[in-house]
């Protein structure tokens, strides 16, 4: 025989089943099954920046470490950087190009033989790497030149 307890009226029924915790628990395991999982991706993963580089550049600034996921790890989030960095000065040139583009609608001048190759070609220039680089809190201007 099975007896019910009734909830008085100063208790919820979250203070009679620790639920909250063990869904916080299960998360927690989740989230380190999750980051297992990574780190045994990375011991396959080949990343474009070369192990050699990496090496070079942590042992520069003092960092020592003989794990190679981590050294991978590292390696893919300065991949990332450079990427998102390569892709906000594609925008800035896209946006450059686009403000070209209409004023030379507006005002046409002769046409040349690679007039329309040219509608299609983005050239990437530093003043749009120093425009994205702003954007990450580098500044990547040359320093004045002083005689």
């Amino acid at each position: 025989m099975s007896h019910a307890y009734p909830i008085s009226a100063g208790q919820s029924s979250s203070e009679t089943a620790p639920q909250p915790q063990s869904r916080q628990a299960a998360e927690e395991a989740r989230k380190d099954r999750t980051l297992a999982e990574f780190m045994l991706m990375l011991d396959e993963y080949d990343p474009l920046i070369p192990n050699e580089v990496t090496d070079y550049y942590l042992q520069r600034v003092g960092f020592e470490c003989e794990d190679v996921r981590l050294k991978r790890l590292l390696s893919l989030a300065a991949q990332k950087f450079v990427s998102d960095i390569a892709a906000d000065a594609y925008q800035h040139a896209r946006i450059r190009t686009n403000a070209v583009g209409a004023r030379a609608r507006t005002n046409p001048p002769f046409a040349g033989p690679g007039s329309a190759k040219d509608k299609t070609r983005t050239t990437l220039t530093v003043e749009d790497l120093s425009s994205a680089l702003a954007e990450y809190g580098i500044n990547s201007r040359k320093p004045e030149f002083y005689m």
